[in-house]
């Protein structure tokens, strides 16, 4: 008889269900992983809206997590039964250009956990072998979970080059603006405001150490007289984009990484004539989830206090919370 198990399946717009569905079985160079933490991300909010073009039902989404090795495939020989791992869900091919030379993120062969192949959202996943890290004793499952959108928020800060001067503006504490604000003061930076219209998430900005700015006009008062050196957009609209261009001083980096809207109206004449530079970011290379795991081990990064955990079976009421008003919950961690 085929094994089942327990997965949290999309399957249309609004509409997640548990279904018991086959385990799946590794095959060469693969491993079994058994699922222990699970964190929803912002594009898999877009997903289940039925708003991105990656995620197509029925699927099981799923890409941030931790849990333990179950089973192992043919040529799979680095890891062992029941070794505490996190993964790099994002599958490239390792020959094109961008993978020799370093930018995988960019391969045009790349594959998404959750979105290209069934994800997280389950009991088991099976994974390349070359994409698992064994966590350090004193990494929690919990902790472990957060390489992956942390690994996002190191790349982009690592294509802003930022240093410890540059005066930093981020749009949105969601969990990708919270944890740039994490990443950049892990590099130095102290002058960073964070803004967003979402009262609760703003305290946890201070609390971290940012400088909280609800709306245009307190990001007009802590604005510096010639700009900030640098700006994040971490939600993905005309309004956050267009102040990302306003705020910056000329010869200013912008660093795109929301995805909430396909395309934006900008003033593109400015744009040129104060020669702002825009950086589009995506996902991560390998070393950028090496540095965010090495950062998390060195206990620079925590969102523990805001991550809440629920069971799988209440994954469609989690991601109802997360688009409706996730009130002072920089996470949710589901627990197949």
């Amino acid at each position: 008889m085929t094994a089942t198990m327990r997965a949290l399946v999309y399957e249309g717009p609004w509409t997640m269900n548990i279904r018991n569905v086959p385990v799946p079985e590794p095959g060469e160079n693969e491993v079994l992983i058994h699922v222990e933490r699970a964190g929803i991300c912002g594009s898999e909010l877009g997903g289940f809206l039925g708003h991105n073009s990656l995620r197509k039902p029925p699927l099981i989404m799923g890409h941030e997590f931790a849990g333990t090795i179950a089973k192992t495939g043919n040529g799979a020989v680095k890891y062992r039964k029941g070794d505490r791992v996190t993964v790099n869900p994002l599958e490239t091919c390792g020959e094109c250009v961008d993978c020799l030379g370093g930018n995988e993120q960019l391969c045009s062969r790349r594959k998404l956990l959750g979105a290209h192949a069934p994800g997280a959202f389950a009991e088991y996943v099976v994974v390349a072998e070359n994409n698992i890290y064994l966590l350090p004793d004193s990494v929690t499952m919990d902790q472990a979970a957060f390489t992956e959108p942390l690994a996002c928020a190191v790349h982009l800060c690592r294509m802003l080059n930022l240093n410890p001067d540059d005066r930093l503006l981020i749009m949105g504490a969601g969990p990708i603006g919270l944890f740039a604000l994490a990443a950049a003061r892990t590099l130095g930076l102290r002058d960073i405001v964070v803004a967003d219209l979402n009262v609760e998430r703003l305290r946890i900005v201070a609390e971290l150490g940012g400088i909280p700015a609800q709306g245009a006009e307190e990001i007009a008062k802590l604005k510096p007289n010639d700009g900030f050196h640098a700006a994040v957009d971490a939600v993905g609209l005309q309004a956050t984009r267009l102040g990302c261009v306003e705020s910056v001083r000329r010869g200013g980096r912008i660093g795109l990484t929301g995805l909430h809207e396909a395309d934006s109206n900008l003033p593109i004449n400015t744009i040129i004539r104060e020669e702002l530079k825009l950086l589009g970011a995506f996902a991560y290379a390998p070393n950028d989830f090496e540095t965010a795991l090495q950062w998390i081990a060195e206990g620079n990064i925590n969102l523990l206090p805001w991550t809440e955990h629920r069971p799988l079976e209440q994954g469609q009421a989690c991601f109802e919370t997360l688009i409706s008003g996730p009130g002072a919950i920089a996470k949710i961690m589901l627990r197949p």
